[in-house]
């Protein structure tokens, strides 16, 4: 475990969690097309979600061609805050969100082969966040576009807890 997954790990809410990691969650922007989450009963699908800050787009390209994979990864990072945020609209708290699966669509190139990777850095920072209730089942695969040229697109499912 990295130091910063251990010390995120010692405090008490998801909330101080992220907090600690000098993260906050985003507000998301209305779309006139779509929601960006739907609860079910206890479930909640999440939009795909683009690693959009402060409403504008961080990011354009194809991973293995003019985006490296350092810059995916960062990428996904705030592609998974946005979709934590949807969670979060759905329950009201961060504290019961669980991830059950996560689907990481990257924009690369066909010889690029770490979309894994790229995913990995969503992936760890769930469970920085949440713990137990953010490891997840998961799909990582490379795509030729996205929404924007976005380098990276996640979806989610979760259920409240």
């Amino acid at each position: 475990m990295s130091q910063s997954m251990a010390s995120a790990a010692n405090t008490d809410s998801a909330s101080d969690r992220l907090q600690a990691l000098g993260l906050a969650l985003p507000e998301l922007r209305d779309n006139p097309f779509y929601v960006h989450h739907r609860k079910v009963g206890s479930s909640i699908y999440i939009s795909g979600q683009l690693p959009y800050k402060d409403g504008w787009l961080l990011g354009q390209g194809t991973v293995g061609g003019d985006v490296e994979l350092e810059t995916a990864r960062e990428l996904a990072r705030h592609a998974v805050l946005n979709a934590l945020a949807a969670a979060v609209q759905a329950v009201g708290d961060l504290d019961r969100v669980r991830v059950v699966q996560m689907l990481v669509f990257v924009a690369s190139t066909p010889d690029f082969g770490q979309q894994s990777n790229v995913a990995n850095a969503a992936s760890e920072l769930l469970i920085e966040v949440l713990g137990e209730n953010g490891r997840h089942a998961r799909t990582a695969i490379g795509v030729a576009g996205l929404p924007l040229n976005s380098p990276v697109e996640i979806q989610m499912i979760c259920t409240a807890v």
